[in-house]
């Protein structure tokens, strides 16, 4: 089960708004937020596709700029990975298109 760390920038004034959407989210838990709109965010997801496609559905969210990957610890995932069964589609980080 890979648990990843996260930092979310919004904008500022939306900041609250979607610690609140993210807090809704199932395996998302919201740790910490600054007056610049960073939140510190923990994802558990039973793989990392599941992790990508909650990172996507944050990114999306109105008011969010990024986001960026802090740490990735997937243990139980290291042997499949080894033996070429299970190639994760995880990226660093997500950005909206301009």
């Amino acid at each position: 089960m890979p648990i990843g760390g996260f930092v979310v920038q919004t904008e500022p004034a939306a900041t609250e708004k979607v610690k609140k959407e993210l807090a809704c989210l199932q395996g998302v838990e919201v740790y910490a937020s600054d007056e610049k709109g960073n939140i510190v965010i923990v994802i558990e997801s039973n793989s990392s596709d599941d992790m990508e496609e909650i990172v996507k559905k944050i990114t999306s969210m109105e008011g969010v700029f990024t986001t960026g990957l802090a740490y990735l610890n997937a243990e139980d995932e290291v042997e499949k990975i080894e033996k070429g069964e299970y190639i994760p589609n995880i990226s660093l980080g997500h950005n909206k298109p301009h």
